[in-house]
């Protein structure tokens, strides 16, 4: 009798192991579709893990590793098989890797943080009808070039510049102090470009207080910007508008501090770099008082106290920011689309992002709806200054936890430790 109980044992465990076998001997788009049977959409998440913007596309990437823990906690009830693909900072690799994702049965594709990235895939997602959802990319031309699988869950260049000039105007209010003279200083690549086109019209639209004396153009990849700073330096302005990424970011006020350049502020008009985890611990005490009118979390929404709380336990070093919150919400919207398609069909897929209405999220703005373009244009920005090397909500006051601080302390000022 145990030597039959035995025999039996044996042969399951051959069965087992033949299918394991099975299972990794199978092309890459089978082993997905054996491993992940339980899951209810693939999703192709694309990222610059590597290059000069790795740094952003791992912390984006928190976000999407986040999202299945998140959606179980909200009771949303989709399982979402996430594939991973690396953009190397590089357009044509982006191309590359959204046609690899497509090909190993991806039903929807996320990404790219960079513009130009972003248009690269939203190209091949037309061709092959696969909806692309854009967590962060702000080129207008992505929602303006009549693409029909894109929807984009980021405001636009001129979005972001509209909400960051209005905001720039109640922070000034607010403080009492308004400068009467900007630089704008931005990197020249697809989302740069887009922001030197679309901020000097609008702020002559908005009728800001200040004039801008010069535009100051560089590369992302420059290790030097000491030139750069000087020529802001001789214009006096007294305010600094940096449309920035993390490393050069970096560099601007290095070079700030070490040529003395004090103007009353340095306010992004809705870019990166400023905020990020890495800038912050960089610069200490210089990274401080530097306000990002950009779209932020929404601390009173429940979903954005679970993300929160499901990063502080995944993660040991960070925070959750932007970055994190858009990647995230990017898998919320291609899990709620899944649950009213029920469907794996590119077509059907889009015709239910095309009616997404998410009240419940985690970023500042209304509910979550795309207009015949795809683009979200309820997004509302806040002003992030900050303040002990945190960044703090500080406007609108419906958000902030804390009052502005403007003009900045000096670089020598005790307010910086």
């Amino acid at each position: 009798m145990s030597d039959t109980r035995t025999g039996l044992t044996r042969r399951a465990l051959a069965r087992a192991a033949a299918a394991g076998s099975a299972l990794i001997a199978a092309p890459l788009p089978l082993r997905h579709a054996l491993a992940q049977e339980k899951s209810d959409l693939r999703v192709g998440i694309l990222l610059p893990m590597s290059g000069v913007q790795a740094q952003i596309g791992q912390i984006c990437m928190r976000g999407a590793d986040l999202a299945n823990d998140v959606l179980a906690d909200m009771k949303i009830g989709v399982k979402i098989d996430l594939l991973r693909y690396d953009t190397e900072t590089n357009a044509d690799v982006a191309r590359t890797q959204a046609e690899k994702a497509i090909a190993s049965g991806a039903h929807v594709l996320i990404g790219a943080f960079d513009s130009g990235h972003s248009m690269a895939i939203a190209q091949v997602a037309e061709q092959k009808q696969v909806p692309f959802i854009v967590n962060i990319a702000a080129a207008p031309a992505l929602t303006e070039s009549g693409f029909k699988y894109v929807v984009r869950n980021f405001p636009t260049a001129p979005m972001l510049v509209t909400g960051a000039l209005t905001l720039q105007k109640d922070l000034f209010a607010a403080a009492g102090k308004t400068p009467k003279t900007a630089v704008l200083m931005s990197v020249n690549d697809t989302f740069g470009e887009s922001m030197m086109k679309a901020i000097p019209g609008l702020a002559k639209k908005l009728e800001m207080p200040y004039e801008i004396v010069d535009v100051i153009s560089y590369d992302p990849r420059a290790k030097d910007l000491s030139a750069e700073i000087a020529k802001a330096k001789a214009t006096k302005a007294e305010l600094v508008m940096p449309v920035s990424r993390l490393n050069d970011a970096k560099l601007l006020i290095q070079e700030m501090v070490k040529q003395q350049y004090e103007p009353m502020g340095i306010v992004n008009p809705g870019a990166p770099g400023l905020y990020e985890v890495d800038f912050l611990k960089t610069m200490g005490k210089f990274a401080n008082f530097h306000v990002s009118n950009v779209p932020w979390m929404n601390p009173k929404s429940v979903m954005t106290q679970a993300l929160e709380k499901r990063f502080a336990a995944k993660y040991k070093d960070g925070q959750v920011d932007l970055n994190v919150g858009y990647t995230f919400e990017a898998l919320l919207i291609a899990a709620d689309a899944w649950k009213r398609a029920q469907s794996h069909a590119g077509s059907a897929l889009m015709e239910a992002l095309r009616k997404t209405d998410i009240k419940d999220h985690v970023m500042t703005g209304g509910a979550i709806q795309f207009d015949a373009k795809g683009q979200n244009v309820n997004i509302k920005a806040a002003a992030v200054q900050n303040l002990k090397n945190k960044p703090t909500v500080v406007l609108p006051a419906e958000f902030a936890v804390t009052k502005p601080v403007f003009p900045m302390p000096g670089w020598r000022a005790k307010e910086r430790g």
